[in-house]
């Protein structure tokens, strides 16, 4: 029986950025996924992921923790398939570390994705645009950073990825307020900060605790915010300002939908669809 921790270690730590050249985004990708296999096989077998084999991630095991996914944390058969791909490379890397478990990977191998169908992805009106970005309450700590975060995300168009990787590094205020942002693929875009951006900004950096953690936006311990935190902080607020905005009750607000917010903002206010460049 063979031990996972060295396999998936040399895989995250090596395989994908030195042999690679996986960007950090993506490396933060494949590990959340693996998190989440993880956590769902430990719970399976009732032991901790420190114990795991790999000789427990069958076929089997890998089509219910997919399933899971989708029936139990709602999400879509894009996500699932992002999940599947990163197990995938992770098998046909341990082709070569562990021959004696060929069948097995090839049966995991075989494992088909999911065919997902395109659909018009919805936007926000401004109204319930705004009623996001004022649920938060700018007298506590966490208000002002959600606030924060929110403008951030909206008005630059990030993906969630992109947001919580920022570093305080990336932001410049001279000559003009600018973001650096580190997207898809190394590639990087500099985008300027509209003023009501700056004011969100502006409170957030004077409370922010001075640790040792680059990150901009770091959660309640004092640690670089994750995609999942953003994600249950953005459905909080959501759920405060429909209260206000009850149409956003027929909506599935999400960090994609705030993406593409921004585009059809920009389109409106310019007219010009080649000044959409999310």
């Amino acid at each position: 029986m063979t031990p996972i921790a060295s396999h998936i270690s040399a895989f995250l730590q090596q395989r994908l950025p030195l042999e690679r050249g996986a960007s950090e985004n993506t490396c933060d990708s494949y590990a959340y996924s693996f998190q989440l296999l993880f956590l769902y096989a430990a719970q399976r077998f009732k032991i901790e992921p420190s114990a795991l084999l790999f000789e427990q991630l069958d076929a089997p095991l890998i089509v219910d923790f997919l399933n899971h996914l989708e029936i139990d944390r709602g999400n879509s058969p894009v996500s699932r398939n992002i999940r599947l791909a990163a197990i995938k490379s992770f098998m046909r890397y341990m082709q070569y570390r562990l021959p004696s478990a060929l069948e097995q990977i090839q049966r995991v191998l075989a494992i088909p994705a999911k065919k997902t169908e395109t659909r018009l992805i919805d936007h926000l009106t401004l109204e319930e645009m705004q009623a996001i970005l004022d649920a938060p309450d700018p007298t506590t700590r966490f208000g002002i950073r959600d606030r924060a975060m929110l403008q951030l995300c909206f008005s630059a168009g990030l993906r969630v990825s992109e947001l919580v990787s920022l570093r305080l590094t990336d932001l410049s205020f001279q000559p003009k307020p600018v973001i650096l942002v580190h997207g898809k693929g190394r590639r990087e875009r500099a985008l300027p900060l509209w003023k009501e951006t700056m004011q969100a900004l502006r409170p957030w950096l004077e409370l922010r605790a001075d640790t040792s953690f680059r990150e901009l936006f770091l959660n309640a311990r004092g640690e670089p915010m994750t995609r999942a935190g953003f994600e249950y902080i953005l459905r909080k607020h959501a759920a405060t300002a429909s209260n206000q905005c009850p149409s956003l009750l027929q909506k599935r607000v999400s960090p994609h939908v705030l993406r593409h917010t921004c585009a059809m903002t920009v389109l409106t206010a310019t007219k010009d669809i080649r000044k959409v460049s999310l």
